[in-house]
Parts: structure tokens; C-alpha cells; sequence
């Protein structure tokens, strides 16, 4: 895990991450939130809707976006501050979701983040995330 710095950080810096949604990542995130809707774990039911299917919780993509903020850009001590949040198709389970957050810009000690979730080609949400990115730890007295 690394950390970009709020003296290090500048807009147009990206990052990426690609997760395979299965089975179990519906299973735990339902069970977790108790978002139990039938949407997502009951397929007869599921073809019935606007959907055609079984689909994961939408927002288990927003968690994608959460887990690069946190883990890769600005990483390691950043805070989630908001999000606004556009979904524009399902994803179901076995899609490759890829996730891609850029720094838009950095006001004092917030970035402003441009965030996708795409399944190949297709967009899945598009969302705007602001942060507050941590500040360099002092160096440690060498005396």
C-alpha cells in the first residue's frame, strides 16, 4: 500500500483497480448491510424486473471506488468526505469490474477526484469524490 501526499499530489494522477464481483462478494455485502432484496439473490424473480437477472448492489461498485481512494490514490490515511453518484447500468456477477479514479484538482487539503466503474467498454456509474488527503508525517528526530 502506498500514499500520495498532499505535497505530492497533483491533478491528472490516477489510479486502477480491476475485481471479478462473485457470488460471495453479493452474499457478504447483503448480509453486511442487510440489503437482502431479492434483485440480487433470487434469479426467477430477479427476470422479472428491468433488469432481465440477477444483479450485484450497486453499491458494491461505490466500495471499488472506496478501496482505491484508501488503498492506492492518495491511499493509506486519506478520508472520504462525499460523493455524488451516477449509476448507469447493472453490474452481475462474474463481470470484470474496473475502476479508475483521477485527481480532477486539490483545494487546501481536499482532492477532487473523477471516478469511473466500467464492465469492458460499458460505463457502469460515474461519480465525483472528495477527499482529504493526509499530510506527510514529520521525520522522526535522528538524534
Amino acid at each position: 500500500m502506498t500514499t500520495v501526499y498532499l505535497d505530492a499530489i497533483k491533478p491528472g494522477m490516477s489510479a486502477t483497480t480491476d475485481n471479478i464481483v462473485t457470488e460471495r462478494h453479493v452474499q457478504l455485502f447483503g448480509e453486511a448491510t442487510g440489503d437482502m432484496n431479492p434483485v440480487h439473490f433470487d434469479e426467477s424473480y430477479a427476470r422479472k424486473t428491468i433488469f432481465r437477472g440477477r444483479v450485484a448492489h450497486g453499491v458494491l461498485s461505490i466500495g471499488f471506488i472506496s478501496a482505491v481512494i484508501g488503498t492506492r490514490l492518495p491511499g493509506e490515511g486519506t478520508i472520504f468526505v462525499s460523493a455524488s453518484i451516477v449509476f448507469k447500468t447493472p453490474v452481475r456477477i462474474g463481470d470484470t469490474v474496473t475502476t479508475i479514479c483521477t485527481v480532477r484538482e486539490v483545494i487546501g487539503r481536499e482532492a477532487v477526484m473523477d471516478c469511473t466503474c466500467k464492465v469492458g467498454e460499458r460505463l457502469v456509474l460515474e461519480a465525483e469524490a472528495r477527499v482529504v488527503v493526509p499530510r506527510r508525517p514529520p521525520l522522526k528526530d535522528q538524534g
